[in-house]
């Protein structure tokens, strides 16, 4: 395992596309739910422990080997907002662009010629970390952190935080990411024997209302 190739699949300055996201940040301010950074780790927490741990596990479920389409198939049915899911499979073909100069092989072209339309940005991860030699913990691990960066870094330009104390919010989360990875990876471990209906179905219907809401938005300064 390369401890690098987790620190740059992780690293904010890679180029897949997330910093143009909150993860649902834009509309909780907005709905004024989302204030100061004790309500940043509220926010963090339950979306780590919800979208989070789905998103680990199809992470994690990529890196075992479980086929990419089933889970795929199985993102679509976790992700009941049509904005989500959209969002979702754009940061997938972003992520796509970035991995397959980084590690390249011929498994993105055939992935790109399977889901024209972008395949769901968890599973690409996955299948990342895989070609880079990682475990599907390492995936887990990475899908989780970044379900908490996201906010995050969104929060300091929203509200102009302090983003010592924002990114503190990350530190305190710190066991919270090791939990949600380590039961992800377990899950994938299940999924990989018994099939991707076993996978996590965590809701956050909240965060797909304000989804919707937000993608009507004419003017808004992140994408989703």
């Amino acid at each position: 395992m390369s401890h690098a190739a987790l620190l740059l699949l992780s690293d904010g300055r890679f180029p897949s596309g997330g910093h143009a996201h909150s993860g649902g940040a834009e509309a909780a301010v907005a709905a004024a739910r989302l204030r100061d950074t004790a309500t940043l780790e509220w926010f963090c927490r339950g979306r780590l422990h919800t979208s989070g741990l789905v998103a680990a596990a199809l992470a994690a479920a990529a890196a075992c080997g479980c086929d990419p389409l089933l889970l795929d198939a199985a993102a679509d049915a976790r992700t009941p907002s049509p904005a989500l899911r959209r969002t979702s499979r754009k940061l997938g073909r972003q992520l796509l662009r970035a991995v397959r100069v980084t590690w390249p092989g011929p498994l993105w072209d055939e992935l790109a010629a399977a889901c024209p339309g972008g395949a769901h940005q968890p599973v690409v991860l996955g299948l990342a970390a895989r070609a880079a030699g990682l475990t599907p913990l390492d995936a887990a691990r990475s899908a989780a952190y970044d379900s908490v960066c996201g906010p995050v870094n969104a929060v300091v330009r929203l509200l102009g935080l302090d983003p010592f104390r924002a990114n503190g919010v990350v530190a305190a989360l710190a066991d919270d990411i090791d939990e949600v990875a380590d039961r992800a990876a377990r899950h994938a471990e299940r999924a990989a024997a018994e099939g991707t209906d076993t996978l996590p179905a965590a809701s956050a219907p909240l965060l797909d209302i304000t989804a919707e809401q937000h993608a009507t938005w004419s003017v808004r300064l992140f994408a989703s």
